[in-house]
């Protein structure tokens, strides 16, 4: 069970919020505020799993408010304006909802932190068939088994997926390969993180993806070749 606050300062939206709420089974609100200081005081000493929380409010705002909280909570952020969107995302907010949202828009939102709440807590012993990656202004949950292979571009990542569109995050290729396990995915170049199920030929520093050629950098040969030769 996923416990929630929701901080508004308009009655009215946490009515909604609330009655959204009772339809979902894995989430319970415990409270909602109208007050930032009100919330704050609750949450230390009631930590909860995820904050609904209004952006545009009189005293703080939410962006302000969600940086200042000591807990790592999950934030679906709540707000009028979307020039917001992109201060929520920067902030690794799970979703984001522009008012007025409907229940089914708000079911995706929470459906979409009941997976990455679902992925904090599984056992490690858990076989991973799932990431979760930050873009397009929101939390993706992408399976394993759907990533063709992975290409650098400065600070951001291309995923590049078998049955999907191409996915762009801005992350590095070190932050990358914690994300992944070493026994199914590996580094070969500075540019390129590949699974090992999809090779399907290696010839000369050209690994062969299906249909896709990839090159082996000289500083990642020695390891790659290694790993090969053991599978």
């Amino acid at each position: 069970m996923i416990k929630a606050i929701a901080i508004d300062d308009e009655p009215l939206p946490l009515e909604i919020l609330e009655a959204y709420c009772n339809d979902i089974n894995f989430l319970k609100l415990e409270k909602t505020f109208t007050q930032t200081g009100e919330a704050k005081k609750y949450l230390q000493k009631h930590p909860v799993d995820l904050i609904f929380l209004d952006i545009h409010m009189p005293a703080i705002s939410g962006i302000e408010f969600y940086k200042g909280i000591e807990q790592d909570t999950m934030v679906i952020f709540t707000t009028a304006y979307s020039e917001y969107a992109i201060d929520g995302f920067n902030l690794s907010a799970v979703d984001y909802l522009l008012k007025p949202y409907s229940q089914e828009r708000f079911e995706i939102a929470v459906n979409k932190a009941n997976d990455y709440y679902n992925f904090l807590h599984q056992k490690e012993t858990k076989e991973q068939k799932h990431i979760f990656i930050r873009a397009e202004y929101s939390l993706l949950k992408i399976p394993i088994a759907d990533i063709f292979y992975i290409e650098g571009l400065a600070d951001y990542l291309k995923i590049h997926l078998l049955n999907a569109k191409t996915i762009l995050t801005r992350m590095t290729m070190k932050t990358m390969l914690t994300k992944l396990s070493p026994k199914e995915f590996i580094r070969v170049h500075r540019s390129f993180i590949i699974p090992f199920s999809l090779i399907t030929g290696v010839r000369n520093k050209i690994i062969t993806l299906r249909d896709k050629e990839i090159p082996i950098g000289s500083s990642f040969e020695e390891s790659f070749f290694q790993e090969f030769k053991d599978r």
